[in-house]
């Protein structure tokens, strides 16, 4: 039986996230350095999973609607 209780159960799970905070580390950090380069946004949406998004197209347009019609 495991006699250090909460205190043990505690650093398992410790030992554990950081494990994998690690494994998602080694998995986007390739991809994230990119983003970052690009001066894109990155947020991380799960384990392994991020969502990049490039500023650029906060500053599209709607096309201006056309007052005249061309026949």
């Amino acid at each position: 039986m495991y006699t250090q209780g909460t205190k043990g159960l505690r650093r398992i799970k410790s030992w554990i996230q950081d494990l994998v905070a690690s494994a998602d580390y080694r998995i986007c950090v390739e991809p994230d350095e990119f983003a970052y380069r690009m001066s894109w946004t990155v947020t991380k949406t799960g384990f392994g999973s991020r969502r990049y998004r490039d500023p650029r197209f906060d500053q599209l347009r709607l096309p201006s609607k056309v007052t005249e019609e061309v026949s």
